[in-house]
Formats: C-alpha cells, structure tokens, sequence
C-alpha cells in the first residue's frame, strides 16, 4: 500500500513540474503534455531497465497516466497570476517526487533482493531520473548534476532502505518527509556540494 501512495504522489509531483517547467520555456499545450508524462514516467523507465523489468510494465499503469494527465491539466488551466511563483512551486513539486520515487525505486530494488549498491542505484535514477530527462529536453542543466545538493537525498533513502532501517510503513512516510524537508531546505539556503570548475581560458 505504502508503495502505491509512494507512486501516486510521485506521479503528480513530477507531471506538475514538468508541466511547469514547461510552462516557464513557454511551449505549447502539446510540449505541457509531453514533458509532463516524460518527468513522471521518466524515473520509472531508468529503474525498470537497470534492474531487469521489462520498460513495458509502464504501459501497465493505466491509472497513473489518467493522474499524471490530469494533474497537467490542471496546471495548464491554473490562473497564470497565480503561478507567478513558478520557481518556487517547480522546486516543491520536484522535492516531492525526488522523495517519493527515490523511496518507491529502493523498496522495487529491495524487493527483488537486490544488494545494497542496486538498491541505492535504484533510488537515485528513479528519484532522479525523470528530472534528468525533463531537464534536458527543455534545454537546461539537470538539476542532480549540479548546484545545490539534491542526489544525495536519494542517496540517504537507498541507504536506509537497502539496509533494512526503514521498511515499516510509518518509518518510510517519515522518510519521505524527511527527504523532501532536505531538499527545500537544501535549495532555500544553498547547500552546494564542493566542485571544481576549469577554466578555459
């Protein structure tokens, strides 16, 4: 059951950011739709291909299509004045499914008795995957692999699940929340990971 919810709200968190990412490059209601689906299905795909379930057990998940349609819907027909704060809200939705499908891509991952390192691989492409596509599509930098920190929250719910810390269902919706809390926190104030550019000149 904690699965299912865990997909549900990823589902719709991912479609409404990449309905408003979007948005934000100002494509038309055809581009809302497809980013929205791939942001939301994206994550999904990565998981499935990586530990061995065939991609096309996605076209089995009816209802989450109807959802995640929805869900877009919804944002394409929101007052614009409304959504003045784009950035602020694509941030939050995007936590959200970040913490969602990073627990839901562990607990797959687990459940097939995969190791450690599959089950943290899991959550990171799931949680992140449909970010990575979303962003790429609208022509920018991908959020994971750059500025604040944001893998590394997959990373943390991979751990605990992979060694069996959290697995009542009470202790995954605290994970959940806790991942989505150092997310926001980690873009409101900046939290960067240490890089190192190169210069070309």
């Amino acid at each position: 059951m904690t699965w299912e919810v865990l997909s549900m709200i990823g589902t719709i968190a991912f479609a409404v950011s990449g309905a408003i990412v979007a948005m934000e490059e100002e494509y038309d209601i055809f581009g809302v739709y497809i980013l929205g689906i791939v942001t939301a299905f994206g994550g999904g795909a990565f998981r499935n291909l990586l530990i061995g379930v065939p991609v096309s057990a996605l076209w089995e998940q009816g209802l989450f299509f109807q959802i995640a349609l929805l869900s877009i819907t919804a944002v394409f027909l929101f007052p614009s004045n409304l959504l003045k704060h784009w950035q602020k809200w694509g941030n939050l939705f995007d936590a959200i499914g970040l913490a969602a499908f990073a627990i839901q891509g562990a607990m797959y991952a687990a459940n097939m008795n995969h190791p450690l390192s599959a089950v943290i691989v899991a959550a990171v492409l799931t949680g992140s995957g449909g970010g990575i596509i979303r962003d790429l599509l609208a022509g920018r930098k991908p959020i994971v692999l750059r500025s604040e920190i944001y893998g590394v929250w997959a990373i943390l719910a991979g751990l605990l699940i992979g060694l069996n810390i959290a697995t009542k269902p009470w202790e995954l919706y605290t994970l959940f929340m806790l991942v989505t809390s150092l997310r926001v926190l980690s873009y409101t104030y900046d939290w960067k990971l240490p890089s190192q550019g190169i210069s070309t000149h």
